[in-house]
């Protein structure tokens, strides 16, 4: 039996309903909305691309360098109905006739569409455009600058210098001399505190030092009542263990790592243990690094910062927060909460100066490079941390008081059974162990300050604005921001762990999980246009595993998409020296995005690595930017290179080391001493020049080699050898803004001390003084004409 199709039967029509005349045939209404537009395209504006032959050339070079435009595909461009043309035989000299033949038809409006969690409103970028870091807002004031190379461990000398947004030269030298960077760190000469915070102390005595600029914060919070001290043995089922179990069924501790170390041709077995570290510079003699194992795979890694006045107590050292996973084989599911309790831990590793310290001297033999220890070892309940974030402001106590434990500060995480929560750290001395000082001291803290959980979803990622408002994102899309002031500033030491805090904003950005989100630091403009100092940042950036990368402003309800790639968004950073977030596009390419409403939503390559991208970090003193990618490599490069075409300044690419993996000899291999690479040109590019330009059998084969040479990575990397995280220390002066932390899947971690150099060796502008406008000479403007010239003065 054949099946019959059923008839087709009229439906009525909307259109006739609302009282909309069709034409003949049916086929829609039949009065349009006229608008006039011009036959040659022109909108009358100035910002308008002109018609000029001699910009052609620009046009073709804007065009070919993909890297150089954030152009949205075709299918987000608004379709618009082209225009009626006539043929040029049938044109009449009737004004009448003219203006009908400038009339296109659009539809009448409609209803309204339903909402969007995304809209996509950033301008189309110009092809004329150059990329230039615009400051988000003009700072009053002055700011510190270093007078000599900083030294580990020593008191820097500090003076006053000219604010970057001093005036428009200034911060024209600024931004020129900065480019003139080729070295793997920050230039210390020009290293300076470009960060906002609110809470910063306004207009008192010595107002732009780094002091008052990043005050003490939460001196009422003591620490929680609790906690207790565990013996090695009882502090086992928090630590990191092995993939295999005993023949009793117990877990054993992690084995040790072991990784060839040295120069390439005579490098160097050594077996690292957990808690154990190595200086870099028993195998090469320059080398200021540190490696050391956690034990397991580390997603969570930040810097605590320490106030200026109290550093020189603690001897100028550092403390470094490291979370590592139980296991290696330990592979969390988004959105899946595990039970409370899920043992796991955070370990507080320290540099400081070395037991057998000297002092004095520029050789790098008499120079201390300190030492790593892991001090504490946090054991919670709460699951692996995902992701660390101390306060970003100093909320230790005074170590002066007499009060024990004092407090080192506010630990904030991302952890797996779903929560943001909040820990308070106490100071390792008043917690040392005093039988076994090489031993770290294993602390429980069954409870945090402040736990925020969602019945819906899942905290996924976090960041803070200051040292009140935090923005968390979510596995369902979700970008929640809560104001903590209020409830921090209350808590006695006999306060309970507090739930019942509800968000001020509760935005749906994303169609799934929030992966990476950053907020755009910059404060809130007054009426008048000036910027709100003492109020807080409304503008973040976000990216998810849909795609997007978007930025949303809280006080708007949704999220404006800036770009979009079909990769998993893994990274955002905000960089106050590129004014906007630095985030991956497709491709592995890190690109940095401007937030500067003359410049908003355009963005260009920074540098394209062999492999995905796990993270992004830019710091607050400097524009360098580091990356870590699933390939072994943790890189760097200078964001505030010089943007035009033909310079003399090269674009390099530092990668500061590279580990491998044997799966046959189940050995890791860490290399350095890299040279500098440029950055490589898009294959876009290539295929564009290619069929302009004929290309014959020698040029031919001279890319090939080109191509074959440049070539490094496989496509495909153990996952034993990925850098999970990399951060700078934004958070300790100018001296340690040069130090640089990662973590890798294999559980070995490294800190770096990073400095840069002057192209050629030659200052700009004729030293730091004219660059900071310090000495009015208006004669050395000849030599900043150009970018050129000014690497040559």
């Amino acid at each position: 039996m054949t099946r019959t199709l059923r008839p087709r039967k009229s439906q009525p029509s909307y259109a006739i309903l609302a009282g909309i005349e069709l034409d003949e045939d049916g086929a829609g209404p039949s009065k349009r909305a006229t608008v006039y537009a011009d036959d040659d395209g022109e909108s009358g504006s100035d910002f308008s691309p002109g018609t000029d032959r001699d910009a052609e050339g620009e046009e073709e070079d804007d065009e070919e360098e993909d890297e150089d435009e954030d152009m949205g595909s075709e299918e987000d461009a608004p379709k618009v109905a082209p225009s009626v043309s006539v043929a040029p035989s049938q044109r009449s000299t009737s004004v009448l006739e003219t203006k009908a033949q400038k009339i296109r038809s659009l539809p009448k409006p409609s209803l309204s569409r339903t909402s969007k969690r995304q809209q996509y409103v950033l301008p189309t970028p110009s092809v004329h455009h150059r990329h230039r870091a615009v400051p988000l807002y003009t700072r009053t004031g002055r700011v510190e600058r270093l007078e000599t190379r900083p030294v580990l461990f020593n008191t820097p000398k500090i003076t006053m210098s000219n604010n970057f947004t001093q005036n428009v030269k200034v911060a024209d030298r600024v931004n020129k001399s900065w480019g003139y960077n080729v070295g793997p760190g920050p230039i210390w000469e020009l290293v300076e505190d470009r960060g906002w915070y609110k809470e910063a102390a306004e207009k008192v005595p010595d107002m732009d030092s780094d002091a008052n600029r990043r005050p003490k914060v939460y001196q009422n919070i003591l620490g929680k009542a609790g906690w207790k001290v565990l013996s090695k043995s009882d502090a086992a089922a928090f630590l990191p263990t092995d993939v295999v179990t005993t023949e009793e069924g117990n877990l054993k501790p992690p084995p040790p790592v072991p990784c060839l170390l040295g120069p390439f041709d005579e490098q160097t077995e050594a077996k690292i243990e957990m808690f154990q570290s190595h200086k870099l510079s028993e195998f090469f003699p320059e080398s200021t690094a540190h490696l050391f194992n956690a034990g397991a795979p580390v997603w969570g890694l930040d810097w605590c910062p320490t106030h200026a006045d109290d550093r020189p107590a603690l001897q100028f050292k550092q403390y470094l927060a490291v979370a590592p996973f139980p296991s290696a084989s330990h592979s969390p599911e988004i959105g899946i909460k595990v039970a409370r309790p899920s043992y796991a831990c955070i370990q507080i590793w320290s540099l400081g100066p070395s037991h057998h310290q000297t002092t004095g001297g520029n050789n790098y033999k008499e120079l201390d490079r300190g030492e790593m220890k892991c001090e504490i070892v946090l054991c919670l309940e709460s699951g692996p941390a995902h992701e660390l974030k101390w306060c970003p402001l100093p909320s230790h106590d005074d170590f002066s008081t007499r009060r024990r434990p004092r407090k080192l500060g506010l630990l904030s995480g991302v952890f797996e059974d779903g929560s943001w929560s909040i820990y308070v750290v106490p100071y390792p001395k008043d917690v040392a162990p005093t039988d076994d000082a090489s031993q770290p001291a294993y602390i429980h803290l069954p409870e945090p300050l402040l736990r925020i959980e969602l019945e819906e979803t899942s905290c996924w990622t976090c960041d803070w604005a200051n040292s009140e408002q935090i923005a968390i994102g979510t596995t369902n899309g979700i970008i929640a921001v809560y104001d903590l002031g209020p409830q921090l500033k209350e808590i006695d030491n006999d306060s309970a762990l507090i739930m019942d805090i509800l968000p001020t904003h509760y935005i749906t950005v994303h169609q799934s999980a929030v992966r990476a989100l950053a907020w755009i630091r910059a404060p809130p403009t007054t009426a008048t246009g000036g910027p709100r100092t003492n109020g807080d940042p409304t503008v973040i950036a976000s990216g998810g595993y849909d795609g997007m990368e978007c930025m949303t402003d809280i006080r708007e309800g949704h999220g404006s998409v800036m770009n979009r790639t079909r990769d998993v968004i893994n990274a955002m950073a905000f960089s106050p020296f590129g004014g906007g977030p630095v985030t991956i596009d497709h491709e592995n390419i890190v690109k940095a995005y401007s937030a500067s409403p003359s410049m908003l939503g355009r963005g260009h390559t920074l540098l394209e690595p062999q492999g995905p991208v796990w993270s992004v970090n830019a710091s607050d003193f400097h524009p360098q930017l580091a990356v870590g990618s699933a390939d072994g490599c943790c890189t760097t490069t200078n964001s505030l290179r010089s943007t035009r075409r033909g310079g003399s300044v090269p674009f390099f690419i530092h990668k500061i080391y590279q580990l491998d993996y044997s799966r046959k000899k189940g050995m890791y291999r860490m290399l350095e001493r890299f040279l500098p690479q440029e950055t490589q040109d898009r294959p876009a590019t290539k295929a564009k020049a290619s069929k302009t330009k004929p290309i014959d059998d020698n040029n031919a084969a001279k890319e090939q080699e080109r191509i074959k040479a440049s070539s490094a990575g496989t496509g495909a990397w153990p996952r034993e050898v990925g850098v999970h995280r990399v951060t700078w220390n934004s958070c300790n002066g100018l001296a340690a803004s040069g130090l640089l932390a990662s973590a890798t899947a294999s559980g070995l971690c490294r800190v770096d001390e990073l400095w840069g150099r002057w192209i050629k060796g030659k200052v700009p502008y004729g030293g730091i003084e004219h660059i900071r406008w310090e000495l009015d000479d208006d004669a050395m403007d000849i030599d900043g004409a150009s970018d050129d010239s000014a690497g040559s003065s």
